[in-house]
């Protein structure tokens, strides 16, 4: 495009921006990597066509960041002794060890083994923030750009502390709630264990009374002894760069808005504050046409109709025996199957079933002759299947995905299968069941009606509340006042203290007036006795 085209495209842009929110402004952003790259990519480019500025803090050990994928962003990019396998191998380690390793039976036998596996994912980030706030360069040139907000997730910490050090207003865009410590401690979320389970625990939502107590069990455990970050060095670190004492909690506490990128289409309801809102299946557009070849083999399947099978990326090292399990079920089942696998082509994998390193999943899903979606549970291929209506067979692996899939087999969207011990059969029974029962294709509906009907579209609220913070500096008057209390005030501690000493005092001169009154008596009695 040539330089005079590229200045006016900007500047229409510019006067758009003007025109629809008010003032341009410019976003600095802590990103993660991942799929929450990918959910956060998306609300970026929205703000870039809407005229705003966007930066995009970009460590030379990033992963996901590619500037090339993503030219309208700016990044800025600054030297890391980190390297890009270094952050690689953590995750995967963590992934791993996750999904073929750790117990899945109570959370008192898997907390403790993600306790240490966190342990190593905390020292990397911290020695990545270490490096970016003390990039004395780096620090300088973002205090002379002005931004007016800093987006971050909570997941990765270290945009809080870089939005403390620029003095400007930040918010957070994530998925892991409710009971998530960072926000229940720092984000003052509110969560009841006697309905709102917490998360991680794989419970639904409608918990029968051993599952409340279950629920009671790890909720104790995961307020008073796990640690996703290992809180006393970054309590410190949080201490030493801003010359005063403070912690990571009460950093994080100072948001302006939380994000969630779920909805109670996904969610069961629960008690929620003013400056929080859901944005679930922001990312979630109409399907597009699928490629020529891919179309012919959809449309072959006639009547029965194709399923498609994911379960992402992370499961590159399926064992041969388990993708030989996975393609003889599929085999049997009357439906053309699109199969993204990336591993050796199973000896039992049928006529009816094509593998593919990548799928469009969107598009498939939104594809009439779909059927059922065999998913591991992300929040992005849950949402997609919300969206479009589609049934679902969970096959959840690590993260909230347990989580995920337990809510859409609460609300009839859904069959659950384990990873680790699903059989042959298992599978084929659950593409049965999902495919001929009609409840679960009905409940998938109703599940797209509730999504799909919304004043105003996830991503376009996610929008508002940036520009929001932006066009107001910040969004105090929406934060509870819970934030300024101390954990024994937030939980009247002090009062009930007070009250009880009152109670206390007050008995104490009500039993010494009765003793001092029947002592009395008891001498005046003696002494008329004695008359």
């Amino acid at each position: 495009m040539p330089a005079q085209w590229m200045s006016l495209l900007l500047l229409l842009l510019q006067m758009t921006c003007y025109f629809r929110s008010g003032n341009c402004g410019k976003v600095l952003v802590w990103p993660t990597e991942y799929s929450h790259w990918l959910n956060l990519n998306i609300i970026l480019d929205e703000l870039t066509e809407r005229g705003h500025e966007v930066t995009v803090l970009r460590p030379s050990a990033s992963i996901f960041l590619d500037p090339e994928k993503s030219p309208d962003l700016k990044f800025e990019s600054f030297p890391t002794s980190l390297r890009k396998d270094d952050l690689d191998l953590v995750f995967l380690k963590v992934v791993n060890i996750w999904i073929y390793e750790l117990p899945r039976d109570t959370c008192l036998s898997y907390w403790p083994l993600l306790d240490n596996l966190f342990e190593e994912y905390s020292i990397s980030y911290l020695s990545l923030c270490k490096e970016t706030v003390s990039n004395k360069q780096l620090m300088t040139k973002l205090q002379k750009s002005k931004f007016d907000v800093l987006v971050s997730d909570a997941i990765a910490p270290c945009g809080e502390l870089i939005a403390e050090l620029l003095q400007i207003p930040f918010l957070y865009t994530l998925r892991f709630t409710p009971g998530f410590k960072v926000e229940k401690n720092s984000g003052g979320f509110i969560v009841p264990p006697s309905y709102v389970p917490i998360i991680l625990s794989g419970l639904g939502g409608q918990m029968t009374f051993m599952e409340r107590v279950r629920n009671m069990i790890c909720m104790l455990y995961f307020d008073f002894w796990f640690q996703s970050l290992n809180e006393k060095k970054w309590d410190q670190f949080y201490s030493e760069t801003l010359g005063r004492h403070t912690t990571l909690a009460e950093t994080i506490g100072k948001a302006e808005m939380w994000l969630i990128r779920s909805y109670w289409d996904l969610e069961f309801p629960r008690p929620t504050l003013p400056n929080v809102d859901y944005v679930g299946g922001l990312h979630c557009k109409p399907a597009k046409p699928l490629p020529k070849e891919m179309e012919d083999f959809v449309q072959s399947s006639g009547e029965h109709g194709v399923v498609v099978f994911s379960l992402g990326s992370m499961v590159s090292n399926m064992t041969e025996a388990k993708a030989n399990t996975v393609a003889w079920a599929l085999a049997q089942i009357p439906q053309k199957v699109l199969w993204r696998f990336e591993g050796k082509t199973p000896d039992t994998l049928g006529p009816n079933t094509r593998i593919y390193k990548w799928l469009p999943q969107n598009d498939l899903l939104g594809h009439p002759k779909t059927k059922a979606f065999v998913t591991h549970g992300g929040a992005n291929g849950i949402y997609e299947a919300i969206h479009f209506g589609i049934p679902m067979i969970g096959i959840p692996l690590f993260g909230e995905q347990h989580d995920n899939i337990a809510h859409m087999v609460a609300k009839g969207a859904a069959v659950a299968l384990n990873f680790r011990t699903m059989t042959r059969l298992d599978l084929l029974n659950a593409l049965e069941a999902v495919i001929d029962n009609p409840s679960y294709k009905e409940n998938a509906m109703w599940l797209s009606t509730i999504h799909n009907d919304q004043p105003m579209k996830p991503l376009d609220r996610a929008i508002f509340w940036i520009e929001f913070v932006m066009r107001h500096k910040g969004a105090k008057h929406l934060r509870p006042l819970a934030y300024n209390l101390t954990w024994y005030q937030y939980y009247s501690l002090d009062v009930i203290g007070f009250l009880l000493a009152c109670v206390a005092v007050i008995t104490f001169l009500a039993v010494k007036s009765s003793l001092f009154i029947y002592q009395k008596l008891l001498k005046m009695g003696k002494k008329m006795k004695n008359e």
